[in-house]
């Protein structure tokens, strides 16, 4: 288990260099930001290059995770579709190839010939990154890879990362928007029971190097399982009163009964579901509140691990606005096994009844409390 972390700590890192690429280099950065016009406006590559950069990053993950661990190749999951249609009308499947050169000459296809794109593309997913540091050894769990699933998000806060603002921060503050806020998210799941077990978070946006002045990353990392407890992030100390941060779309009558309960100084606003558990897990936020089924197992699986690690959990809102034992009912956690049968697509695998992400059961409760009356009718 200890080189199963290990090498999603080294993806993640891939995927982050991938995403900074997108942003640094002029033909691939040209792809993600501009908004074609006449001839140009209907092909699919060119409307959806975002989709792609996030595409690529998945299937590089789900490549270099099989090849090493065969058994979970069948269940690591993702965001997007790997199918394009290029501008010829040629459906194009993307997958990572044996050698950079075939997998540019796959890109291309997609990109209408776009060499140079596809060539800078291919060397950022074939490029091995630094070495990450982490403290895994002697990390052992009473489950194998054979009994884990993966669930992939590319590029959490697409929207924020195609904007590409560069917020700056206070030290103790949160992002929020801009590029702090994306991130890329690979969460490990039991298949039996859909328990969260390992998670990683790379934020590839965390700070300019004041030498280069390019972006550099922060990873963070978690396992929670079989009484096995460990995080990179220490457990904050709580400070007096209750924090949240929602997202700026969130119902009035959330922000009217948490703003009655923390402080309008204490509820904060930001952008990405990942970002603001993230929030969370970093004592920034003491929790995080969303009513409606608008994330997805992708955005919640990998900072949920941490949060288990830490002693908190990602609770299902309505089960907990509907739970007569309170936030005391382990079947309030959100799970990742299994899809909602009645749902189609990607709402199959939605996070229906909102969440809160939360460090401490009683934080929960105190969020959850002053809900009840608003949500449940």
């Amino acid at each position: 288990m200890a080189d199963l972390l290990r090498l999603l700590l080294r993806v993640a890192e891939k995927a982050a260099n991938v995403a900074r690429v997108c942003r640094q280099e002029g033909p691939l950065f040209e792809l993600l930001v501009q908004e074609k016009t006449g001839d140009d406006k209907n092909k699919k590559f060119v409307q959806d290059f975002k989709t792609l950069a996030d595409v690529v990053i998945q299937e590089m993950i789900r490549h270099d995770v099989g090849a090493q661990f065969p058994e979970m190749a069948a269940f690591i999951h993702g965001e997007e579709s790997n199918k394009f249609e290029n501008g010829l009308g040629e459906s194009v499947t993307v997958t990572v190839c044996a050698t950079q050169e075939e997998t540019a000459a796959l890109l291309a296809a997609v990109l209408d010939g776009d060499h140079t794109a596809a060539s800078l593309l291919a060397r950022a997913i074939h490029q091995d990154p630094a070495s990450i540091d982490a403290d895994t050894d002697g990390l052992t769990l009473p489950v194998g890879p054979s009994e884990l699933g993966i669930w992939i998000d590319p590029i959490d806060a697409t929207s924020q990362y195609i904007e590409g603002r560069e917020e700056v921060l206070e030290e103790g503050h949160l992002a929020p928007s801009g590029l702090h806020c994306a991130l890329v998210l690979i969460g490990v799941y039991l298949r039996s029971t859909g328990e969260p077990v390992m998670g990683v978070i790379n934020q590839p946006f965390n700070h300019k190097d004041p030498a280069g002045g390019g972006w550099r990353g922060k990873h963070f990392w978690g396992v929670s399982c079989g009484g096995v407890d460990v995080c990179s992030v220490s457990r904050p100390k709580g400070g007096a009163g209750l924090s949240a941060v929602l997202s700026s779309s969130e119902k009035p009558v959330v922000k009217e009964a948490l703003t009655a309960l923390c402080g309008a100084d204490k509820l904060m606003y930001a952008s990405g579901a990942g970002y603001k558990i993230l929030c969370v897990i970093q004592g920034l936020a003491d929790v995080y509140v969303l009513s409606e089924g608008s994330t997805f197992k992708w955005d919640s699986c990998a900072p949920h691990a941490l949060l288990r690690a830490l002693g908190g959990g990602v609770a299902d809102l309505t089960k907990c606005l509907r739970s007569g034992s309170g936030a005391q009912d382990p079947q309030i956690e959100l799970t990742y096994h299994q899809p909602c049968a009645e749902c189609k697509g990607a709402e199959r695998w939605a996070n229906r009844g909102g969440l809160v992400a939360y460090r401490d059961r009683s934080q929960l409760l105190a969020a959850v409390g002053p809900l009840k009356d608003k949500l449940l009718v």
